[in-house]
């Protein structure tokens, strides 16, 4: 035990820093190392500007006795969707957000079951309306719907697209044609 405590004692003794040697290593290191801060850069002042035009029009109103024009002129002789008609129920969602969970047929008419991303479950037959663009279901077939959409084409007119649901899309993955 003895040997011991000898031990810790000569250890203990041996890790005390010599502060001495310490203070002298600080001040020779402050007294060779020189600092040197670049100064900031002068900036030139900017003139404030000075709004003149207090008086005019502003720029974000029409000019008096200009008429808006239509961005999109409605043409004549190319195809239009029916604004007048009233929309069905699943013409509220989009494609994408319809699935196919069955078919059925009663009377010699096929029908489709058609959920939407909501949970909402509705049957669907040839001519019935889908969709966000005028959808109209064209075909019920092989375990598939097709459907024929009015796209806007950008000049007033409207395109025709096919679009196809079958039992495999779920909502979201909706296969196109």
């Amino acid at each position: 035990m003895r040997i011991l405590s000898l031990f810790v004692f000569v250890l203990l003794t041996a890790c005390q820093p010599n502060v001495d040697d310490l203070k002298a290593f600080v001040s020779e290191v402050e007294q060779n190392t020189r600092v040197s801060i670049e100064s900031y850069p002068e900036f030139s002042k900017t003139p404030a500007f000075v709004y003149e035009a207090n008086q005019k029009r502003s720029p974000f109103q029409r000019p008096r006795g200009q008429v808006a024009e239509r961005v999109q002129p409605q043409k004549a002789n190319c195809m239009q969707p029916d604004f007048s008609r009233t929309k069905q129920p699943l013409e509220r969602y989009g494609t994408d957000a319809l699935s196919i969970k069955g078919f059925f047929s009663r009377n010699s008419k096929i029908w489709a079951m058609i959920q939407a991303n909501d949970g909402s479950l509705h049957k669907a037959s040839v001519g019935d309306r889908l969709g966000l663009f005028f959808g109209r279901i064209t075909d019920i077939s092989n375990g598939k719907v097709s459907i024929t959409e009015m796209l806007p084409d950008g000049t007033g007119c409207w395109q025709e697209k096919q679009a196809t649901l079958t039992m495999s899309s779920k909502a979201g993955e909706n296969d196109n044609v």
